[in-house]
């Protein structure tokens, strides 16, 4: 074995590579004052940046996960790498050659096993560039030049060609020193009948699949001939340095213009991403033969700084394929605090078909914001269930309320919840609000703890915003809609079992003050009256987005409430109340609606609003009638 590396080497090595750079190759850094730099962790999930990087000291460290080091230390822990290789992949990097304490310099072929497959992967790249220069590859430049791609375009994706023959590439490869046994388990190779080891990819087209620091890890190959009976696309099968669901195509071309823009763009092929970067979209990126999944997230969300202003499009073919890898990414959307939207072709095209046809301006205004992917997938949804009939409205509301319920942000989740009720027909939206409400409730119970409280996110228009300035707006305490809703929200804080379970109902909207809105949301967002445990108050301060709203709650939680028995009946008359204004409030707009149509609306529009109001009408009755049993 090797020695040691010389200590010496180690300090060049760490001097020479600024953490800062080092760092920045896997996620967005943003200045955190005093000469330090944050970022959000990429050893663990969290919402705001709690890592920092110290270039002058060339430290990092995590006040979340409690991770931290020099460089060496963070190349070691991201890459899953030894000391030695670590120092050894920096020492590349800064042109060092590394002293060994025993036994001179290293032979490479001692050096690290990820050191070595990713040698090999750089090797097998440039043999594969090189080869597409050949005659056998005119098959390879032919498929390139008819969607629309030169010399210079294959040039600066490096695309490849494997030769059709057996061992072409494992031979060049045996000849730079690399082992039988390290070909193939690099994925390069694989062992045929023999023992022997032949190459893996041949007669193909070749794309390196390289990770956010550049590295190829890994390559995809497209078939060119008839009698290939291989599959379309051939990927490099799981090793050490790749992992098909922790990759992105094209990231280390589009890393720098996402986290400079606070946008992605995910398409679905290589060609996809090639056509993108030269219509001017250079932050296209792709998966690897696998669908769009969590830890393409982390991925993304390392580089976007997950801000609620940052943007990701997916581009999916308009086909039924393509309508379901929309539907899957949506199961992930609540992952992302940047905005999601679907872009789809006219005609159903990809993004490589859409410049061949129609030039790179077209790929551009593709990819442009149109469909929030909420509203695709619910759309989806629903198309699939005749909403002429009452039972076909049900049926579809069943399927689609669960997928809102899995929403986190109760603010964003009561939106999307009224727009659901728009899209099924039913004009009961409170209806459909409260039946959300209480599946995320149950979905909160049975998971066992509440949704991580989200932040940021106004661009989803959460109800925080209006209460960002430091004094919040006015409370008029003289009007009884306010005073009312003041006590609800004391009792709630204060003695929540006595409106449990029929507060964690109300929505948002239900509270006319901005302010108690936004304790109603933080309420939730701590898992609800009725889920109340010893910490419960400190739950929802912490949760607070800011001072003036955290002092609110403080203060509603330590105010008397104003009754000389607090008891159930009391605790039903305020949530009677809150509730019945909601409902007259409803009815108003309502009968404007109407007003407003006269006789220019359709017979069933008309008929339609006219239910609505019937229906608002009978329940504020009951609830004047009836009170709390009305609830």
């Amino acid at each position: 074995m090797a020695g040691r590396i010389n200590d010496d080497d180690v300090k060049a090595v760490r001097d020479a590579v600024p953490i800062d750079a080092v760092v920045s190759e896997y996620l967005q850094l943003r200045n955190a004052g005093g000469g330090n730099l944050k970022g959000l962790c990429p050893f663990h999930d969290e919402k705001s940046p709690s890592f920092q990087v110290s270039p002058s000291k060339g430290l990092f460290h995590c006040f979340g996960c409690q991770e931290g080091g020099d460089t060496i230390a963070f190349i070691r822990k991201i890459d899953t790498l030894t000391f030695s290789e670590a120092v050894e992949r920096l020492a590349g990097t800064a042109g060092i050659t590394l002293r060994y304490e025993e036994g001179g310099y290293n032979p490479s072929n001692q050096r690290g096993e990820r050191i070595r497959l990713v040698e090999a992967h750089k090797a097998a790249a440039q043999f594969y560039v090189e080869q597409l220069d050949t005659p056998e590859a005119e098959i390879g430049r032919k498929f390139l030049a008819g969607r629309g791609f030169d010399q210079a375009a294959a040039t600066h994706f490096s695309v490849g060609y494997s030769p059709a023959g057996w061992d072409h590439l494992t031979r060049h490869l045996r000849g730079k020193g690399f082992s039988d046994k390290e070909l193939i388990t690099s994925g390069l190779s694989q062992e045929a009948r023999g023992g022997k080891p032949i190459d893996r990819f041949r007669g193909r087209l070749m794309w390196p699949i390289r990770d956010t620091s550049g590295e190829v890890v890994g390559f995809g190959a497209r078939k060119l001939r008839d009698d290939d009976n291989g599959p379309k696309y051939l990927n490099t099968p799981e090793t050490s340095i790749y992992k098909k669901s922790q990759v992105l195509y094209g990231i280390d071309l589009a890393k720098k213009d996402i986290a400079k823009s606070s946008r992605a763009v995910v398409v679905e092929g290589y060609t996809d991403v090639m056509a993108c970067h030269l219509a001017g979209v250079t932050t296209a990126v792709a998966t690897c033969g696998t669908a769009f999944g969590t830890d393409h997230i982390k991925i993304l969300r390392r580089l976007l700084m997950d801000n609620g202003s940052a943007r990701v499009i997916f581009t999916f073919d308009g086909d039924a394929a393509g309508q379901k890898a929309a539907l899957r990414a949506f199961e992930d959307d609540q992952k992302f605090a940047a905005e999601t939207y679907i872009a789809i072709a006219p005609d159903g095209m990809d993004p490589c078909d859409l410049r061949l046809a129609k030039g790179d301006q077209t790929v551009r205004d593709l990819v442009e914001p149109r469909t929030p992917l909420f509203e695709f997938a619910l759309r989806q949804i629903v198309s699939r269930y005749d909403l002429e009939t009452p039972a076909g409205r049900a049926a579809a509301l069943d399927e689609a309320a669960p997928v809102v319920a899995r929403i986190k942000n109760s603010g964003a989740q009561h939106e999307v919840a009224v727009q659901l009720a728009g899209m099924v027909g039913i004009l009961d939206t409170q209806f459909v609000v409260k039946r959300i409400s209480r599946l995320a409730q149950w979905a909160r119970n049975n998971r066992g703890n509440a949704p991580a409280p989200t932040r940021g996110s106004a661009a989803r228009g959460e109800i925080l915003a209006p209460v960002a300035s430091s004094g919040g707006p006015a409370l008029n305490l003289r009007s009884p809609a306010h005073r009312t809703e003041r006590e609800l929200l004391k009792l709630a804080l204060q003695r929540p079992e006595l409106v449990s379970p029929a507060f964690d109902a109300y929505g948002i909207d239900e509270f006319t003050a901005p302010p108690y809105a936004a304790v109603r949301q933080c309420i939730d967002e701590a898992g609800g009256a009725d889920q109340a445990t010893p910490d419960y108050l400190t739950t929802v301060i912490d949760i607070a987005p800011n001072d003036t709203v955290r002092a609110l709650v403080t203060e509603l939680a330590v105010e008397a409430i104003h009754a000389k028995n607090v008891d159930e009946v009391y605790a039903g008359n305020q949530l009677v109340h809150v509730r019945l204004r909601a409902v007259e409030r409803r009815i108003t707009e309502v009968q404007g609606t109407l007003t407003r149509l006269g006789g220019l609306g359709s017979p069933e529009h008309v008929a339609a609003v006219q239910n609505e109001l019937w229906v608002l009408q009978q329940y504020a009755q009951s609830l004047r009638n009836r009170g709390a049993e009305a609830l």
